[in-house]
């Protein structure tokens, strides 16, 4: 393989990591919004289209391992080709996230919704957004945005929190209320642990362009593994 070739296949893998990432933004988003909704259709939906996230995962882990084996690539193409199996990984857990915010959409049902839902689409958006910068971030080998973006994390932890609080209010208000509340709040749990994920993709994203491990230790902190 002729490095020409070589650069040639790593765009390539680039851009098939875009589809798969492009590709759970929006079985996340449409997880959330079958809850909303309450459109059971819509959520079977996600529940069977995670085949096309698994079967993308295993072409990307094949096309990273056959780049290692056929070419040795030393430095930096060495971390683009971990980065990747590292990304798709975590990509392919969000998308095991929102199968399961899917199938709390089942279980409710057409049980009326105990409150209007509005932080948990807020959590949604903002996972979203996450992953989107940690692609960008990827893409353009950029530190600063991979930064931001991690920083997000904040946000998603003051929405589950404010979650909690208030499906805990509910709860002790009317113990009526409990089996639902409870499904809502693993949707909050389910969306807190893609935003962490999404945190993974920037540290990752770090990682490739400087060669250091950095992770989040603390709210809003990066802190460098030794």
């Amino acid at each position: 393989m002729t490095r020409d070739s070589f650069h040639a296949q790593l765009q390539d893998l680039q851009d098939q990591l875009l589809k798969t990432g492009w590709l759970v933004e929006e079985v996340i988003v449409e997880a959330v919004n079958s809850l909303k909704e309450q459109d059971l259709e819509r959520a079977r939906k996600v529940i069977e289209g995670n085949d096309r996230v698994d079967q993308l995962t295993m072409d990307i882990e094949n096309q990273c391992l056959r780049l290692l084996a056929l070419q040795q690539p030393m430095a930096r193409d060495l971390r683009a080709i971990g980065t990747a199996l590292k990304i798709i990984t975590d990509l392919e857990r969000m998308a095991d996230h929102a199968v399961d915010i899917a199938r709390v959409t089942l279980r409710i049902g057409d049980e009326p919704l105990i409150k209007p839902l509005v932080d948990i689409p807020r959590m949604a958006e903002t996972v979203r957004l996450m992953i989107r910068e940690s692609l960008y971030a990827y893409v353009r080998q950029d530190v600063d945005l991979a930064e931001k973006m991690i920083k997000r994390d904040d946000i998603i932890d003051h929405l589950y929190s404010q979650i909690f609080r208030e499906l805990l209010l509910y709860m002790l208000e009317d113990p009526g209320t409990i089996p639902q509340a409870t499904q809502l709040l693993f949707v909050g749990s389910h969306l807190e642990r893609v935003a962490d994920h999404a945190t993974n993709l920037g540290e990752w994203v770090i990682y490739m362009v400087t060669g250091e491990r950095k992770e989040l230790n603390k709210p809003g902190e990066l802190t460098t593994k030794g």
